[in-house]
């Protein structure tokens, strides 16, 4: 019994590490294609990925418009 409790409670870490992982692989890569994109449309649509990774208010098409404007 206790070594099936220490074997779910090693595998269950090894889980929470790789979704960690994963998880700042992904908002690492849309950070950086929203920063150097080569296109305007790529930079901001890797701006609204971020927004949903981060779970923030997504951004506005139009410049100069923020969300507390609404």
């Amino acid at each position: 019994m206790t070594n099936q409790l220490t074997t779910l409670i090693n595998h269950g870490g090894l889980i929470l590490a790789a979704s960690g992982l994963l998880y700042t692989v992904s908002t690492t890569a849309a950070a950086l294609t929203a920063l150097v994109a080569p296109t305007p449309t790529r930079r901001r649509d890797a701006r609204k990925v971020l927004a949903l990774l981060l779970r923030r208010t997504t951004i506005d098409d139009k410049p100069g418009t923020s969300a507390n404007d609404r």
